[in-house]
């Protein structure tokens, strides 16, 4: 076992090195599309789940977190800013996120830490060829945001086996024949600590891993994995509907839905759990390889994912919508000896409050510009003031320029509100007596009293946040420029820090 010559000294006089560092070190995993329910401790019975179940029971979790925007890169610029996607300007995915933004991996390098980043990006690529050098290479600098160490990242892809990241060069890094990204990436953060648990700065490390995003194909995944459910029936969902949702932005023609959805979804569910178990095997090594390094004491370590999926619930697949499924988020904070063990928050969370949060938690600052709200207190134990809802913004399509899609959401511990753009529609939802949310209870008039509350709880963020509610076309030319780079947002234009 690998220990620098301080942590030596530190065990020899009987100090733990833990003891020396003001700092706690932070080790955060983001998955992707990654749905909160899919785990055997929440009762799912067809997951097989030993290790995220161990570290649910070693953690604090946060079983109310959703995702401010579920798509990819505005969860992503929402969790390293801590900000709303109204105020980050990343209305949909595929859009270069303006770098004069203060964020997380900043307040981290100027604070004395170790950053290393690997893993998939997904906040500088602005065209859709995704293996192009040009979209998929971030250059060293103001658009890895703080970011200044170890870098082994790329902006998007999903092509699990025999892959590549980049570091400081726009050549492509192949991880070899017969790989899968995931686990060489698991690999890479575990190599990282073995460097970093021996230096004498306290460190971040973020790995950011593609799976279980799709494509679910059975060659996207493992065999050893694959054969962990090839045998395991998977049904429709009890809410599936043979009419797909008229405002999903995409997989709407009815025919294409019976056709092919309806058919496939059973087996693109076989290969989703294939990629959990895959996540779920590699998450127990790089806990092993912690506590190897004695890290337990003095490392926050945090489990999360950008969004869900729907697969087929409500009329859709994919993300980008209010529904629990897609918008719900597994966030779990362990730190072993301060965060009380097997404690479930019901806090309703957003994207934007994990950076205050966290940063509290270090001890470090939180800048100005963040609009979350530190929960940090909940987590060891103590009482805060919680936010009363979540605000969740869709902006338009998960990444063209279309519109009619748009919607806005509050979410509170028993409800979820929206409305939808193009013709005013709104849906209520009790998450607790009607978990499916199956049922609109708008025009229910029994339930008047709470939907003019959450009316009004939506109007009064939407006014604190500048947000207009706008179709997804406007803010082309008006906060994107033609390179569909992010110039301005709804507080106005970025300025050069």
């Amino acid at each position: 076992m690998k220990r620098s010559w301080f942590v030596t000294l530190s065990l020899l006089a009987g100090v733990p090195a833990a003891a020396q560092q003001e700092h706690p070190n932070l080790i955060f995993v983001i998955t992707d599309q990654l749905r909160n329910d899919v785990f055997s401790c929440r009762g799912d019975e067809i997951a097989r789940t030993p290790n995220i179940d161990r570290f649910k029971s070693e953690s604090a979790d946060f079983t109310n977190a959703v995702a401010v925007t579920p798509v990819s890169a505005a969860a992503r610029a929402s969790l390293f800013t801590g900000k709303y996607s109204s105020s980050t300007g990343m209305v949909i995915n595929e859009l270069r996120l303006n770098p004069n933004q203060r964020a997380i991996g900043h307040v981290l390098t100027e604070n004395g830490y170790n950053t290393a980043y690997i893993g998939k990006w997904h906040m500088y690529g602005n065209c859709s060829d995704h293996s192009s050098d040009e979209c998929a290479f971030i250059p060293k600098g103001p658009d890895r945001l703080g970011f200044n160490g170890e870098w082994k990242a790329y902006n998007f892809h999903h092509e699990n086996m025999n892959s590549y990241y980049y570091e400081d060069k726009k050549e492509k890094i192949y991880y070899g024949q017969g790989t899968y990204e995931p686990e060489e990436q698991f690999k890479m953060a575990i190599r990282s600590l073995d460097r970093l648990s021996g230096e004498k700065k306290p460190f971040a490390l973020f790995l950011s891993v593609g799976v279980p995003h799709d494509p679910w194909t059975k060659d996207n995944v493992p065999a050893k994995y694959y054969q962990r459910y090839a045998n395991v029936p998977f049904a429709l969902p009890s809410n599936w509907s043979d009419t797909p949702d008229k405002y999903m932005d995409r997989n709407t023609d009815p025919k294409r839905w019976i056709d092919y959805w309806k058919k496939n979804i059973p087996e693109m569910k076989r290969v989703y759990y294939s990629m959990v178990s895959s996540i779920d095997d590699y998450l127990g090594d790089l806990m092993a390889k912690v506590s190897e390094l004695n890290l337990d004491e003095n490392t926050i370590i945090v489990f999360f994912s950008d969004h869900g999926e729907m697969f087929g619930e409500n009329g859709r697949v994919y993300k980008m919508i209010f529904y629990d499924s897609a918008a719900r988020v597994p966030f779990m904070v362990r730190w072993k000896g301060k965060i009380k063990a097997g404690q479930e928050i019901d806090a309703c969370l957003n994207t934007p409050d994990i950076m205050p949060s966290l940063l509290s938690l270090m001890d470090l600052p939180i800048p100005e510009s963040v609009e979350g709200t530190d929960l940090s207190p909940l987590a060891l134990g103590k009482k805060c003031r919680e936010p009363e809802f979540a605000f969740m913004q869709g902006m338009g399509h998960t990444y063209q320029w279309k519109d009619g899609h748009e919607w806005r959401a509050v979410r509170d511990k028993q409800y979820t509100y929206a409305r939808y753009l193009i013709d005013g529609s709104e849906l209520l939802f009790d998450n607790i007596a009607d978990p499916r949310q199956t049922q609109n209870l708008v025009n229910h008039r029994e339930y008047d009293k709470i939907l003019k509350r959450m009316r009004k709880q939506m109007q009064t963020k939407m006014h604190e946040l500048k947000d207009e509610f706008k179709p997804c076309s406007w803010y082309r030319g008006k906060w994107v420029d033609e390179e569909r780079c992010i110039q301005a947002a709804a507080k106005g234009p970025f300025k050069q820090q």
